[in-house]
């Protein structure tokens, strides 16, 4: 097992909005063209949302505990961190 995983994800501020762009996404909009639309992380928002791979204690507990949680190609509920909440997809 890889200790490292490839992640994109959608940062707001509020966990409503981020119910509203889930939503979306089920409807079949893309992931990386709602991350750069709605994303407040500009720098991963400019990727479709990408992080490229990390590693275990490189991102916020909250974050970082439901990333390695998911399927490649799984999208999370909602994930509250101290920078807002964050839909997570898991790439690799």
């Amino acid at each position: 097992m890889s200790n490292k995983i490839k992640c994109s994800h959608i940062l707001v501020q509020k966990q409503s909005e981020a119910l509203a762009i889930l939503e979306r996404i089920k409807q079949g909009e893309k992931f990386g063209k709602l991350a750069k639309e709605l994303s407040t992380d500009s720098g991963s928002a400019k990727r479709d949302g990408s992080l490229g791979y990390f590693g275990r204690g490189m991102m916020v507990k909250p974050f970082e505990e439901t990333a390695f949680k998911l399927q490649i190609g799984e999208i999370s509920e909602p994930v509250k961190s101290e920078f807002g909440y964050h839909i997570i997809k898991r790439l690799g």
